[in-house]
């Protein structure tokens, strides 16, 4: 039988989300892609065991990981059972709906029967009664607004989740989708934008900004670019790595003789700080305290503690972010 580290929350920074009562740890645990049937389970529950034992209680899902769509859920769903029936509340698990999980014209995007069936489907998979984060996973052209956020409202008063988001949204749908829920009476708690040294659209396009003036939370996926901003890439592209599969995320034609020369830069100045070249990115998206936690993925224990790692130095010089941004911006 699992038991939990009695000092799992003794290192882990807990960052307040916006002006609700909610933190979440600066590192969250993504259950993105290694987490479906082609993942030995002893692995999975390895991952999720360690995560909580270092205080990464916030676990993020969306209906369609896996691979296949909904994987993901079951297998938190089984982990939930076996090994924290009686942490659940010391845990904040989230999910999302707006991909496509199933045939026909309710089985994606924002309308109020898609996302209300969607959860359900959730919290079967799951074996919970509520998620505590219920997020609009990308937003909808076709439906109006008010209907997609009508439907988060409804998620809460039915006591399904406590709290919602979105992710993927601009900065003015954001602004306007968090007007319409204030007006319902359900705050929006968070954004889930990519964010990363390489991408740095949620402060060019002036999301950041939006969430600060809006005291809105943010959880940042692909902090580490798919990997780039690893050490896989330093020397090419491995053999075994994403960019070098048929994976829809990443292809060679990203990894280019100036990119590999830029992350050689970030490698060394990762090491004079003490830090591998992921933690740096993981530091950076952190830097300042703007963005509430950061989502790392793990194919191991091991891979989960590196990232962790990155909480021991969380601080940059002026100096650090000028020779950063000279070597993405040149």
């Amino acid at each position: 039988m699992y038991t939990p580290h009695p000092d799992r929350y003794a290192d882990m920074p807990y960052r307040r989300t916006g002006r609700s009562g909610l933190k979440l740890p600066a590192l969250s645990l993504g259950l993105w892609h290694n987490f479906g049937p082609d993942r030995p389970v002893d692995v999975q529950r390895a991952i999720l065991r360690r995560a909580f034992d270092l205080g990464v209680t916030h676990f993020d899902l969306a209906n369609n990981y896996g691979p296949p769509p909904g994987a993901a859920e079951s297998a938190l769903g089984d982990a939930l059972k076996a090994d924290f029936a009686h942490h659940r509340d010391e845990l904040v698990v989230s999910t999302k709906a707006g991909y496509l999980m199933w045939p026909g014209p309710y089985g994606e995007w924002g309308s109020r029967k898609y996302l209300l069936s969607s959860l359900d489907q959730s919290l079967g998979r799951m074996g919970l009664d509520h998620v505590d984060i219920f997020y609009s996973h990308r937003p909808d052209p076709e439906t109006p607004l008010e209907e997609t956020m009508g439907a988060l409202h409804s998620a809460v008063q039915q006591g399904k989740a406590l709290y919602v988001g979105v992710s993927n949204y601009s900065a003015e749908q954001t602004r306007e989708a968090a007007r319409i829920l204030a007006e319902l009476g359900t705050p929006l708690l968070i954004h889930q934008p990519r964010y990363s040294m390489l991408d740095r659209r949620p402060e060019d396009e002036g999301l950041l900004d939006t969430l600060d003036e809006l005291q809105v939370g943010s959880i940042a996926y692909s902090p580490l670019e798919q990997g780039l901003l690893t050490g896989r890439y330093l020397n090419g592209i491995p053999e075994d790595s994403r960019a070098a599969s048929d994976s829809p995320f990443l292809s060679t034609d990203t990894v280019t003789e100036d990119l590999v020369g830029r992350l050689r830069t970030l490698d060394e100045i990762a090491k004079s700080r003490g830090q591998s070249l992921a933690q740096l990115a993981l530091a950076w998206v952190l830097r300042g305290g703007r963005v509430t936690s950061a989502l790392v993925g793990a194919s191991s224990p091991r891979q989960l503690e590196d990232s962790v790692a990155t909480i021991a130095n969380l601080d940059f010089t002026d100096d650090e972010l000028a020779r950063i941004d000279a070597v993405i911006k040149a």
